[in-house]
């Protein structure tokens, strides 16, 4: 190589220095992709990993292996909102009241305020547990009825039912079904239920999929857009709805479209 650049009367350092800013077509097609990746990753607020950026990446027309993907986001540091597995400590007890499964794992409603299901879930904070209770319509898969605390209690179970009765003014028979959780078995609930004549349905015990819609759309509420809530206890309801207002302008993913019905009990 040395007598070469002799020949040319080309300095070595010069001739290699040249080589080194040379970019190969599949270096500049990594350039351009991981531009794209970056685009996906900074519209899911930081929430999408690999497989729904390959999603969105040949939905837009680029034909790409998702291990490309997967290999360009782990060389930049590029990770998805993985789901948290320390879980705050309950005690289980024996359920004050218990009704019959009328659901059985169908989740399907031929009209609104027809069948509605409802789920407590656990967000940590930096300063604690927050826990947030919802109500969906299985017609519409829409959440009717919201409620967040610091603490789990049957009230937050039964501020999220007042809303979703105030919300939808029900004439006929609901059947609203939870699982055993000692807020929908405790009496002020069932007095409530009575008191609309709301027919109580009952996961059975230690079965999540006899109330799967409503943990996975906790879950995936949780994921895409919780973990990047506010530490501050007062800005920690605004942000979390900010948070899915501003992903659900751009995501069509089926989790998002439930995510996006979040946006209904802002109007």
């Amino acid at each position: 190589m040395r007598r070469m650049c002799k020949v040319l009367k080309v300095h070595p350092s010069g001739y290699y220095a040249w080589l080194n800013e040379l970019e190969s077509p599949r270096a500049k097609d990594n350039k351009e992709i991981l531009r794209k990746i970056k685009e996906c990753y900074e519209q899911s607020n930081h929430t999408y990993g690999y497989r729904n950026i390959h999603k969105d990446l040949v939905e837009s027309g680029i034909r790409i292996n998702k291990k490309r993907v997967a290999r360009l986001m782990s060389l930049h540091k590029l990770y998805g909102a993985g789901m948290i597995k320390k879980r705050p400590k309950h005690k289980a007890g024996r359920p004050h009241h218990k009704h019959p499964n009328h659901l059985q794992q169908c989740f399907m409603a031929s009209k609104p305020n027809e069948l509605w299901v409802t789920d407590i879930t656990y967000i940590r904070t930096h300063e604690g547990w927050l826990y947030l209770a919802i109500i969906l319509d299985l017609f519409s898969r829409k959440v009717i009825g919201w409620s967040m605390s610091h603490r789990m209690t049957r009230q937050i179970a039964l501020n999220a039912f007042h809303m979703a009765v105030v919300r939808r003014n029900i004439h006929n028979k609901v059947i609203l079904h939870s699982d055993q959780g000692s807020q929908f078995a405790s009496s002020d609930w069932q007095r409530a239920l009575k008191k609309y004549n709301i027919i109580p349905s009952m996961s059975r015990r230690g079965n999540c999929y006899d109330n799967a819609v409503a943990e996975s759309f906790l879950r995936h509420s949780k994921k895409s857009v919780l973990r990047n809530i506010s530490s501050k206890p007062e800005k920690r309801r605004n942000e979390r709805f900010s948070n899915i207002s501003r992903c659900s302008t751009t995501q069509k993913d089926d989790t998002v479209i439930l995510i996006i019905s979040l946006q209904i009990i802002l109007r």
